[in-house]
Parts: C-alpha cells; sequence; structure tokens
C-alpha cells in the first residue's frame, strides 16, 4: 500500500552526483518522502527561497559552483529555514567541515559510500525524535 500523499515529508537531495541523488530519491520515495533532486548549490537555493514546504535538505560538501557549506550558510540566513533538518553528505569527513557545518546548525552527517538502508533508517530516526 503506498504512503497517504498528505503525510508525506518533503526531501531536497542537493548532490552535484546524478547517480547518488538518484539512488537516494529512490530509496526514500519507497517511504512516506517525496523527493526533489538538484545537482548544485544555487539551483536548490532558489527552490528553498520559494515558500513550499521542505522538512529535510541532505546536502553533499563537495560541490561545483557553491559547496554545500556555503549552501547551508546562506540557507540558514532564510527565516523559513532556520531550523530545517539537514544531513550532510561528504566523502571527506574534514574536522574543520564538521565544525563549520555543526555551527551553523547540522543535524547529522554520513560518510560517502554510505548505504541508502543506513540513510533512510536515520531519516526516519530524525523525524521520530
Amino acid at each position: 500500500m503506498a504512503p497517504d500523499p498528505t503525510t508525506r515529508r518533503h526531501v531536497l537531495v542537493i548532490d552535484d552526483e546524478p547517480y547518488i541523488g538518484r539512488i537516494i530519491q529512490l530509496k526514500l520515495e519507497t517511504g512516506p518522502y517525496t523527493v526533489e533532486l538538484f545537482h548544485d548549490g544555487p539551483a536548490a537555493l532558489d527552490r528553498l527561497r520559494g515558500s513550499d514546504p521542505v522538512d529535510l535538505v541532505l546536502l553533499d560538501i563537495m560541490m561545483p559552483r557553491m559547496s554545500g557549506l556555503d549552501v547551508l550558510a546562506e540557507m540558514r540566513d532564510l527565516p523559513h529555514h532556520v531550523d530545517t533538518a539537514v544531513i550532510m553528505l561528504t566523502a571527506k569527513g574534514h574536522d574543520a567541515d564538521r565544525e563549520r557545518a555543526t555551527a551553523l546548525g547540522v543535524s547529522d552527517f554520513l560518510i560517502k559510500p554510505f548505504s541508502p538502508k543506513k540513510l533512510l533508517a536515520r531519516i526516519d530516526e530524525l523525524f521520530d525524535a
């Protein structure tokens, strides 16, 4: 049975690797999530500036044009996204990146490669908290 669309949570996936974004989308959409994919920071920020609700952002740190940390900083300047949950996705766990993301209110980090099943479990935990 398909999840009730009125209870689906809206997730933005921002990752410059289309294959990774698509895998995440397919996994999340088996659960109570609606997913929008973005492959760069500026396009995602255009979407985030709008008034449509977003429950969670999955955000890659290393992207061309604009890093995930810069996207997160600008996102936090938007009054309607000050408290939006964000999970950072990264291939490298640099302490400086973690410190900046933590200061900007990131909810969690996942190091690539990660299991889509583990990601879904972490997201479910975040919303059950």
